[in-house]
């Protein structure tokens, strides 16, 4: 059994990981910004990245950190800059400070469009500090996650169910499943191949175009889907109003349609881990039609 430390462990991708780790036999020590139930191996650190104190009680006596925690959506650079670069910067002071040998990074494909968005700046200056570290580092680029857990996908499947899908004007993707992402981030945080930087996804190559993965959606959702591409001025104009709604509570922003609207979201299969390393274990559409079931028993679809 080995010790874990791990941010972000109440998102998404962290809470599948942390499932993952415990089921595993690891024991975990997670940052909390909100008080926790009580759970078996889980020792909940309260906390976010800006508090040095807590980071340091999070990294003491870890085996390994996996840095899950991050800022996808914000309202300027600096909210980017705060939760990617900062908090990154702190993880890394932290766990160097407790003697941490192994770091696993959870980074973006956005980082190799660094031009392109803010979002894709600020994870490709926290991978520069995390190659820079003196730590024993992996650094892990995924492309789009989905699966049971995930919001930031259940407006897609609301609109497959009423037969539509809304996509960018052109350009592929590549996507993996929750479960196939934290598999490879405990596999490399239990020592496998340290000091690389590695893109993941499903194995499909030359991944999807997005009308191929639009229809995927409705198929996982039982509806034959009619796909409609949005020019990118009109979703800069939906990015807009969304602000004006919701403020800084917006998901659509005018650094998300940049992201969105880029033509080419496929990995660079060279820089796939190694088979013998992690491969990936869902078909897509099947986590597809399970993300879909997990929707459906949470009354969301």
């Amino acid at each position: 059994m080995s010790v874990l430390a791990i941010t972000g462990g109440t998102g998404f991708v962290g809470s599948r990981l942390i499932a993952l780790a415990t089921a595993a036999g690891h024991h975990v020590r997670a940052l909390t910004r909100r008080e926790q139930a009580a759970r078996a191996h889980i020792d909940w650190i309260a906390g976010d990245l800006g508090d040095t104190v807590a980071l340091a009680r999070l990294c003491q006596g870890a085996d390994a950190v996996i840095h899950v925690a991050g800022v996808v959506n914000a309202p300027d650079r600096a909210g980017f800059a705060a939760g990617n670069i900062e908090g990154t910067r702190n993880m890394l002071t932290a766990a160097e400070g407790a003697g941490v040998q192994r770091f696993v990074h959870v980074s973006s494909l956005a980082a190799r469009e660094p031009d392109m968005s803010a979002y894709g700046w600020s994870k490709a200056e926290a991978e520069q500090l995390v190659a820079h570290s003196l730590l024993d580092t992996s650094i892990v680029r995924p492309p789009a996650i989905y699966g049971p857990g995930d919001m930031e996908m259940l407006e897609l499947f609301r609109l497959a169910r009423n037969g539509i899908a809304l996509l960018p004007p052109g350009g592929r993707l590549s996507v993996i499943e929750v479960g196939d992402l934290g598999r490879l981030l405990l596999a490399l945080a239990n020592g496998g191949n340290g000091g690389r930087s590695y893109d993941c996804d499903d194995g499909r190559e030359n991944g999807w175009s997005h009308r191929e993965f639009g229809r995927a959606i409705g198929t996982a959702t039982g509806k034959r889907v009619a796909a409609i591409a949005l020019p990118r001025p009109l979703m800069m104009a939906g990015a807009h109003l969304d602000r004006l709604v919701r403020g800084k509570r917006a998901k659509l922003t005018p650094d998300r349609v940049a992201y969105f609207c880029h033509e080419d979201w496929v990995i660079d299969a060279s820089r796939r881990p190694p088979a013998d390393l992690w491969r990936p274990q869902v078909e897509t559409h099947a986590g597809l039609a399970a993300t879909a079931a997990w929707y459906r028993e949470q009354g969301l679809l």
